[in-house]
């Protein structure tokens, strides 16, 4: 039923919370994971404008870090018998997990339901709330 999943991740612990519930769905059928990380280009954006330091360095050490956390999700998602793929986008991440959704061509999305920018929620509403409404596919939220 849910062959493709896509699990949007910011590594935040309700998104690591959400790898439970994706390895349960190897049991009906579930066959490949495409695991994605969006860095938010309004933050990068904020650094550049505000930030003494070298924010092209500081992008690089932000992607490698991204890089070490989705070989981690990677390689246990692979131990329990998925194909994975992984992605990072820098983007607005709404609009990067809405294009990976078709361009993946996924039959369901697994989120957190909380990042990690908790101020955020409070004045804008939650990425996966807009993810939930926006998407074609089913998506399964993870609570904390």
């Amino acid at each position: 039923m849910f062959k493709r999943i896509l699990y949007p991740t910011d590594f935040s612990d309700v998104s690591k919370k959400a790898l439970g519930y994706i390895k349960q769905l190897k049991e009906s059928g579930s066959e490949m994971v495409v695991v994605l990380h969006v860095i938010d280009q309004r933050g990068m954006e904020a650094l550049e404008q505000y930030a003494v330091a070298n924010t092209l360095e500081l992008e690089r050490s932000i992607i490698d870090d991204a890089k070490k956390e989705l070989k981690t999700i990677e390689d246990d998602l692979k131990r329990s018998g998925f194909k994975v793929k992984t992605k990072i986008k820098t983007g607005v991440p709404l609009r990067e997990i809405l294009r990976t959704e078709e361009e993946e061509d996924v039959s369901v999305l697994v989120i957190g339901s909380h990042g990690k920018s908790n101020l955020e929620e409070i004045f804008l509403g939650s990425v996966s709330e807009k993810v939930a409404r926006k998407c074609k596919s089913p998506v399964l939220i993870i609570k904390r």
